[in-house]
């Protein structure tokens, strides 16, 4: 492929290589340099341009060079006029979910299929299938062996070079030898005008090259009946288009290369106008976001009030002060709360959720939908429901003073929140006020005001907060791991207009329905285990071992450690990292007086010698509690956040790290998330079959069972709680389960929506780059200070003090600052300055490092500059606080820079 194309807000070269390949593969007949630079209306020193783009594009076999000197497309990539692939095509939602290839692909020993994750610079990494014990991590492509594949492709690719290590792993480059399956069926970008022909510039700086958009394709239906039966005369600048943000529907991907093109489907609307920016997220991202027309048909048909018919069978609960605790904000309600102490001196708590899948029927348009989009996307101002909203925000919606159909889970829990019994029914609530979080935290401090307005369920909230307590001390018992991290929030006013950026605040009234929520997840995930029913369930793994000891290491620096025992360690490489060997003795000079070193050797990180160490939740848990309240908690949290896995959905019970639950599930907000449905679908069906057993039954205590088969309650064993229940082995993929879904669609859906949450955090974090991009650019020239979070190659970033904004110093603007090249150094992470810098360890370096003593430099933290030491070093790391001036908004990443200031 050719080089990177530009993005939307830098100025265009005056041919590029996409140029000449498009019009070659236009051309019948080979081109002379005179004739392509005639045809793309180059003069004077765009000719110059020209000559010299022809001669590297013929050194690379791009373009072919016949004996007259006439220029023509290599005979095997002409004639390269290519359709969409019906898996990702684009239709009302933007894009169609992208899964495995139809072809079935067999690859062979050295070759492996995955997904492209290209960069901006020209180069990717093929993300396997299926993990492979004789690699390490990703398999690396060069930017001349990606050919035809795009960012997010599915793709076949080949193993060229290997480099291995003692453990018969190793890091591997390779080539892209088939493209199996396209992500981007449309692409939004900026469309320019241009005197060689229209293009687009995507959004998606991985996209490496522009969108070609032939003459008559920019037109839109739209714009096709506001001109009428005459077509735009050439050279026409139709004002609605020219610097406009469309989608586009590609209809030619990259093939041979010559470039992708596309028609023009949806205008905008103008770059920084009000809400175009969720927008283009939206369609980058490939989020669904309209429904059908049948979709909305058969939401209207069921969104009716709750009568006599739809009670039959239900459990009432509705003379009960049940109530919703959600944001100010909130408009869907999915869960309601009741709190109350039992006779024998036990709690009872009930955790009422939406009872979706009365209305959302299994296999209907509205499923289908739902499993399409798998979750409901929040941005600041605007949501991308999961569904439509007569059901999100009307009958599915646990709304005040109505009738509504719900799933009850409700549990019996001892002085110590032990659960020693739960029950399962369907049920008909009347939620008796919608509360927020602030109005019950008010109550709970004894605001005078809001405990006269809630007089009659102040005493529910006083029970309410009791038990919360007494559910995180058993979780802190556990081990559960509660990081209290705070989140970025947007303030507007009244006209949407952005005011500030402030740290998301969590109260008592947060903690509690946290708590609650848990405990319904918990108890419904044990009592489907227990029957032995199939179904979804939310697991944590436990972290990676090189997580574990690049975090200890990093820790180190604060005096921290997760306090492991016998902890040995061996050196593995890390994956696609290098550096340069140690500097001669003699004066610092290698061979031909070049000083450096020698070779860049794999970098290497200690790891532990058996790959299973006992890491367990508590480690994490009384780090935690050690940092608490200290300046460096921000920091240290983050890196014991960033050292675990990602949490996701899978259709064996493989436990929850963080939480320290054998088994949990997600069952309390099924009007947003997906697996939340297929949970209730499987609660459902295990209280209308109490008698059925699988056929190899798990072991069931037998609790009591409802009279008409609408609820059932189980005892908790004794000791039940306290015992650590192993998961059932993993079954063969293609093995049914007992209950409603077979084995092979659970898993599909865990993949699913495991994928579909993480393109709804990606949207969402991006937007809120965008959003704190908008904001500073009225605040560039500023000084602020600053906290340093995080020290890579390129710079470090920070996070200001005053508002919640996190922006990047790049290394460029520090060596401005101290008139002299600095460096990363490894060994502490830090970036230095002076005679004791580099990532190139001298043997000064690596002996205090070896002795544990620490060389004679001073650091920013706690200071207002970098001061210099007797060995002339700035040194800048972790945790230091610093002050620093908003100098810029990188156009490409949407984020700020800062410069630090002396």
């Amino acid at each position: 492929m050719g080089g990177s194309m530009p993005r939307p807000d830098e100025p265009r070269p005056p041919v590029t290589e996409a140029d000449v390949l498009a019009h070659l593969s236009r051309s019948r007949k080979p081109q002379s340099l005179r004739e392509i630079a005639a045809a793309l209306g180059l003069r004077h020193s765009a000719r110059r341009a020209l000559v010299k783009l022809a001669r590297k594009m013929k050194k690379r076999g791009d373009i072919h060079e016949y004996p007259n000197g006439r220029l023509a497309l290599p005979k095997e990539k002409q004639g390269t006029e290519y359709a969409p692939p019906q898996k990702g095509t684009p239709h009302r939602h933007g894009v169609q979910p992208q899964g495995k290839s139809a072809t079935a692909v067999r690859p062979e020993v050295n070759q492996l299929t995955g997904r492209l994750v290209a960069h901006r610079d020209g180069y990717g990494f093929v993300v396997p299938d299926t993990p492979r014990k004789d690699l390490d991590g990703d398999l690396f492509i060069g930017r001349d062996a990606l050919g035809d594949a795009m960012h997010g492709d599915q793709v076949l690719a080949s193993i060229e070079r290997r480099t291995r290590f003692s453990d018969g792993a190793g890091r591997a480059e390779g080539r892209i030898l088939r493209v199996l399956d396209r992500a981007h069926a449309t692409v939004v970008g900026l469309f320019r005008y241009g005197s060689r022909g229209n293009t687009v510039a995507p959004y998606e700086s991985r996209l490496l090259q522009e969108i070609i958009i032939p003459p008559g394709d920019e037109l839109t239906p739209e714009l096709r009946v506001k001109m009428g039966a005459h077509p735009p005369r050439r050279g026409l600048r139709l004002p609605e288009l020219d610097g406009a943000v469309v989608n586009v529907e590609l209809t030619r991907f990259p093939r041979g290369g010559v470039a992708p093109a596309g028609r023009v489907i949806e205008i905008l609307g103008r770059p920084g106008d009000f809400g175009v920016d969720v927008e283009i997220l939206i369609r980058k991202h490939h989020l669904p976001h309209q429904f059908s027309e049948e979709v909305l048909a058969e939401a209207a048909a069921v969104a009716h009030p709750v009568g006599d018919a739809e009670r039959v069978g239900r459990r009432d609960f509705r003379d009960l002060p049940i109530v919703t605790i959600d944001g100010e904000t909130a408009r869907d309600f999915d869960d309601a709360v009741y709190v109350k102490r039992l006779a024998n001196g036990n709690w009872q708590l009930q955790v009422h959720i939406a009872d979706v899948s009365h209305y959302v029927r299994r296999g209907s348009a509205l499923d289908r939908e739902a499993r399409l989009r798998g979750t409901s996307v929040y941005f600041p101002n605007r949501a991308v429901p999961m569904l439509p909203e007569e059901l999100s925000n009307g009958i599915c919606s646990l709304n005040p003073r109505e009738d509504r159909l719900v799933m009850s889970a409700i549990v019996e829990l001892d002085a110590n929140g032990e659960i020693v019994a739960s029950e399962f029914a369907r049920g008909v609530i009347r939620s008796a006020e919608r509360m927020t979080y602030t109005a019950v935290n008010a109550v709970l401090q004894g605001d005078a005001a809001a405990t006269a307005q809630y007089t009659h369920l102040a005493e529910d909230f006083r029970l309410m907060r009791d038990l919360a307590m007494i559910l995180n001390a058993r979780r802190a018992r556990l081990g559960s791991i509660d990081f209290d991290l705070p989140a970025p929030v947007i303030e507007f006013d009244d006209a949407g207009k952005m005011t500030g950026i402030v740290r998301s605040e969590r109260n008592i009234a947060h903690r509690l329905i946290e708590e609650f929520m848990l405990t319904a997840n918990q108890a419904v995930a044990r009592y489907l285990e227990r029957r032995g029913l199939g179904s979804l369930h939310r697991v944590h793994e436990k972290p990676d071992p090189k997580k574990i000891l690049e975090f200890e290491e990093l820790a180190h620096t604060f005096g921290y450690t997760l306090g492991i025992e016998n902890l040995s360690e061996r050196l593995v490489a890390v994956k696609h990292g290098n550096i340069r060997a140690p500097q001669s003795r003699r004066g610092g000079q290698g061979r031909h007086g070049r000083s450096g070193g020698g070779r860049e050797r794999p970098m290497t990180v200690a790891v532990p010698g058996a790959l299973d160490i006992a890491i367990r939740p508590e480690h994490y848990q009384r780090l935690a509690e050690k940092i608490a309240g200290k300046p460096e908690e921000r920091i240290v949290s983050y890196l014991m956040l960033r050292s675990l896995k990602q949490a996701r959905y899978a259709a064996d019970p493989l436990g929850h790290f963080a939480l320290a639950f054998d088994q949990y599930t997600h069952f309390t907000s099924p009007i947003r998330r997906y697996p939340d449905l297929i949970v209730h679908r499987v609660l459902k069906w295990a209280l209308e079959h109490p008698e059925s057993r699988p056929v190899a039954p798990a072991a069931v205590h037998e609790g009591l069972k409802h009279p008409h088969g609408v609820a059932a309650k189980e005892v908790e064993p004794h000791g039940a709680a306290l015992k650590k229940i192993e998961p059932r082995g993993l079954a063969p993929k293609d093995s049914a389960t007992f209950g409603p879904y077979r084995r092979g669609e659970l898993e599909a859906v865990a993949d699913e929506t495991s994928e579909t949450e993480r393109r709804a955090e990606t949207a969402e974090r991006e937007l809120m780059a965008w959003k704190t991009a908008q904001f500073m650019e009225q605040h560039l020239g500023e000084e602020y200070d600053a906290l340093v979070i995080s020290v890579q190659k390129f710079g470090f970033f920070v996070e200001l003090m005053e508002i919640f904004v996190e922006g990047i110093v790049p290394i460029t603007r520090i060596e401005e600052l101290t008139g002299e090249q600095v460096f990363y150094r490894e060994r502490d992470h830090a970036i230095v300055s002076g005679s004791g810098g580099g990532h190139r360890s001298g043997s000064r370096d690596a002996a205090s490092s070896r002795s544990g003593a620490s060389p004679r430099t001073k650091s920013g933290r706690g200071a207002r500059s970098s001061p210099r030491s007797d060995r002339g070093e700035h040194v800048w790391k972790l945790g230091d606080r610093i002050r620093v001036r908003a100098e810029r908004i990188d156009p490409i990443r949407r984020r700020v820079e800062f410069s630090p200031l002396p």
